[in-house]
């Protein structure tokens, strides 16, 4: 973090950069159950916003591979994400 103000010091484009190669990276497990992911985009406040596909879409466990799965292998993988959401 900036001393100076708090933030995470690295431009929207690296952090934008760092989520689509995370992303890409957990779509292959969500694939191999039918479902899929997409990133809608990152907004300035660091909020990942993501688009559930397939078998995930509308399935009862989808918000849980969210914030379980997803948000967290995202905060392990880029720990400026402030959280990740479902569109």
């Amino acid at each position: 973090m900036c001393e100076k103000c708090g933030c995470s010091g690295i431009s929207q484009a690296d952090f934008e950069k760092r989520v689509t190669e995370t992303i890409e990276q957990i779509r292959p497990q969500l694939q191999s159950h039918g479902g899929d992911i997409a990133l809608v985009g990152c907004e300035p406040d660091k909020t990942v916003k993501v688009r559930l596909q397939g078998a995930c879409s509308g399935c009862p466990g989808a918000q849980q591979t969210l914030k379980l799965g997803v948000e967290q292998i995202l905060r392990e993988k880029v720990p400026e994400v402030k959280q990740v959401e479902a569109v």
